[in-house]
């Protein structure tokens, strides 16, 4: 599919095929089993793909659409024998995954109301954020937008300095502070920095915590309620990257 020639290199196909062949390889093989002494796709074959397809963390939505359109092309052609299932299944992932290309993504439009747009960036440790963040203050400034990020991250060793190279990289201010600063704090001076220098958005880092450690998640609510000091309704958007 063009869509992936233009992400991958020849190499970086190659890197993913050989990461994602052990998981294809069990996919198809509880595929065969599932299917084993049936000679045509009827219901049980239908509920048995569901469950392997829910099993491999296909997501439910995505995997109720291929069941759907699966049971379509079993009601179209009235007889479809298991052999022709693996080819159907592929057919019809790359068919929906076509449609979900298919339409040109619609530019991100600033509500005139929220000016600066506050997005806090969260989520565990060692996922991206920071690496996000330069990414979509890139995109921002591309677009012509005025970006101001906040280095809140003032827990891990090097992230204020990480962020400090993106902001560079990118060519947008910065508002930072010492490392085991409060966040809050850090917080609080970016959204009064962005709002005395006309910015159009504000992007927040965030130290990585874990859902179940009651503390740090408290403190994401601190930072969250000293934001709205300066903007009542801040942060607009909590981007968890995964």
């Amino acid at each position: 599919m063009n869509f992936f020639k233009k992400i991958f290199s020849s190499e970086k196909k190659e890197t993913l095929d050989k990461g994602l062949e052990k998981t294809k390889t069990s996919f198809f093989s509880k595929l065969t089993k599932a299917v084993a002494g049936k000679s045509k796709v009827d219901d049980e074959v239908l509920d048995n793909l569901e469950e392997i397809l829910v099993s491999s963390d296909v997501g439910v939505n995505t995997t109720l659409k291929i069941i759907e359109r699966i049971e379509a092309r079993v009601s179209r052609d009235k007889y479809l024998g298991t052999d022709e299932l693996n080819g159907i299944l592929r057919e019809e992932i790359a068919g929906l995954l076509s449609e979900t290309n298919s339409g040109e993504a619609s530019e991100f439009e600033i509500p005139a109301n929220k000016k600066p747009y506050v997005i806090m960036v969260v989520g565990v440790n060692g996922v991206g954020k920071t690496t996000t963040i330069g990414k979509l203050a890139y995109q921002f400034k591309k677009a012509g937008h005025k970006v101001v990020l906040g280095a809140a991250d003032t827990f891990r060793a090097a992230a204020i300095d990480q962020l400090q190279i993106w902001a560079d990289r990118v060519g947008v201010p910065i508002v930072r502070q010492q490392m085991g600063s409060d966040p809050a704090s850090v917080a609080f001076d970016t959204l009064q920095s962005a709002v005395s220098q006309g910015a159009d958005v504000v992007i927040i880092d965030t130290a990585g915590r874990l859902h179940n450690k009651v503390g740090l998640m408290n403190e994401l609510t601190k930072v969250k309620r000293v934001m709205q000091k300066v903007q009542d309704d801040a942060p607009h958007d909590v981007l968890l990257v995964l």
